[in-house]
């Protein structure tokens, strides 16, 4: 259903479309705070800004539609939550899992000792 904006005038159809602005921030802000509900303060993250490497960093501040991220070379961003993705810790994860909830997992002779992901800076 279309509603008939033909018969409005000049000051209701402005105040309309302030409404449907402020509608439409509300429904974006909603939308970045259910996002941000899926990361905590500390968590570590990362994300793609256009044209630059993958940045790694820790989530510092939640802002109204945003949140604030420091990567390990120390810079500050503000990204949308929408953009994250949380970092998996591998060197704190199981060395094996069952393969179906009803059958034991098999076992590792020699589990490794650490996981890395080859993502070590060095220090000169």
């Amino acid at each position: 259903m279309t509603p008939n904006i033909d018969h409005l005038t000049e000051a209701q159809l402005i105040d309309l479309n302030r409404r449907i602005v402020e509608r439409l921030k509300f429904l974006a802000q909603m939308r970045a705070h259910a996002s941000m509900l899926d990361f905590s303060v500390g968590d570590r993250v990362s994300f793609q800004p256009a044209g630059r490497p993958t940045q790694f960093g820790i989530l510092t501040r939640y802002n109204k539609k945003t949140v604030t991220v420091i990567t390990e070379d120390g810079l500050r961003w503000t990204v949308s939550p929408q953009l994250l993705r949380k970092v998996v810790d591998l060197t704190s994860a199981p060395t094996s899992r069952p393969l179906h909830p009803t059958q034991p997992a098999a076992s590792t002779p020699n589990p490794p000792e650490t996981l890395s992901l080859g993502l070590e800076q060095s220090v000169a």
